[in-house]
């Protein structure tokens, strides 16, 4: 048995072969590796792209993409909060790591702007639905909510 030896495949001047997809590409479609003998990446930028995004889910929140296409499917395919926007950011609990949900960039913005505070965003809630926050000052610096 001899080594195997993997397949020709023609590639011009000012192309490479990605090793990943199996397509042959422009050199702009390369990050630069000075010590790679051809000064290009082994892999084509959106190979890259796609293995840093399947790595940060995975140190990040501990799931796979397969995992994340499950939560969205069980969410019907909208952020769970608005029920509208293409759920593209994965939501986790900053005190546990524990995932929530997969939000869209909106939302997530949103809880993150009220530091997951739950009183803050009960409050923001409030106030929309026209319902004023008016505080007692009961001593000076502490505010008393009405009931």
């Amino acid at each position: 048995m001899g080594k195997s030896v993997r397949e020709h495949v023609d590639v011009p001047d000012g192309h490479k072969l990605c090793r990943t997809c199996g397509e042959v590409k422009p050199h702009r479609e390369w990050h630069r590796n000075a010590t790679a003998s051809d000064g290009l990446s082994t892999r084509c930028k959106s190979c890259r792209a796609a293995q840093s995004r399947r790595d940060h889910l995975k140190r990040q929140y501990g799931i796979t993409e397969a995992e994340r296409d499950e939560l969205v499917a069980s969410q019907g395919g909208v952020c769970c909060i608005c029920l509208a926007a293409l759920p593209e950011h994965v939501d986790h609990c900053h005190k546990t790591g524990r995932v929530r949900g997969v939000l869209c960039f909106s939302c997530n913005a949103a809880l993150g702007q009220f530091k997951d505070r739950p009183d803050a965003i009960r409050r923001a809630a409030a106030y929309v639905e026209g319902i004023a926050w008016k505080p007692t000052l009961v001593a000076p610096g502490v505010y008393q909510l009405p009931s």
